[in-house]
């Protein structure tokens, strides 16, 4: 049976990020707070694990999960290229609610989904999220709900919805604090933007979805010459 961790009292922390990362090597699952809404998490490189994430949330393998990274160091170890304005905004908006779409790296050896060569990377700020990132390395995240369902800003709500599928919650209290002072709507994930198109001089940044990081402040940092 699935416990929830109560990180604010250090010993659960202490108990409950062990458990989280021997859960994370076998394939299994754990929900993790991050600064934008709860996550639910599996190691990206074992594509069972993978697949699990997806089954537990009802969601087919033509909506992958992104991947989330413990430092900026590891966009270049998992994309193909880098451009110019992508280390921009990195710079700018990590660790926080920037999602960035890539090409992915041909050498890695995983399967997030019909990811059409792609992969979307986020350096999230939460502590807890980064802490355990730092001891797994990449893990692929998605919002920790079922398919259609409103994203958990809260452990216990992802407990309602996805149970005995996860093997360890970790709660770190509400999600989204930070945005939401900054006039966020609770519930609202991380900016997403396809940044492929940018290896080409002529090619376009695109916001696949606006969240927590305003359109405005990306094309501020890339330029509106090179935003669709």
């Amino acid at each position: 049976m699935a416990t929830l961790y109560d990180c604010s009292e250090p010993e659960e922390l202490m108990t409950g990020m062990r458990l989280a990362r021997q859960a994370i090597r076998r394939g299994q699952l754990v929900v993790l707070p991050t600064d934008t809404v709860y996550g639910v998490a599996a190691d990206a490189f074992r594509p069972d694990a993978v697949q699990r994430l997806l089954d537990a949330k009802g969601r087919g393998r033509d909506a992958p999960p992104p991947v989330l990274v413990p430092g900026t160091d590891q966009l270049a170890a998992l994309a193909e290229t880098v451009p110019e304005e992508v280390d921009r905004l990195v710079a700018e908006f990590w660790p926080g609610g920037l999602t960035i779409v890539l090409r992915a790296r041909s050498t890695l050896t995983w399967d997030l989904g019909e990811t059409r060569g792609t992969v979307a990377v986020r350096m999230p700020s939460d502590r807890i999220a980064l802490e355990l990132l730092a001891e797994t390395g990449p893990l692929a995240v998605s919002s920790a709900n079922l398919t259609g369902q409103p994203a958990a800003m809260t452990a216990e709500e992802a407990h309602r919805m996805l149970g005995s599928a996860i093997e360890v919650y970790l709660d770190g209290g509400p999600a989204g604090i930070a945005y939401a002072a900054l006039g966020a709507a609770e519930g609202t994930g991380s900016t997403i933007v396809d940044a492929t198109a940018l290896e080409d001089p002529d090619g376009k940044l695109r916001i696949l979805r606006h969240g927590v990081i305003p359109d405005e402040e990306i094309v501020r940092i890339v330029g509106a010459e090179r935003c669709a």
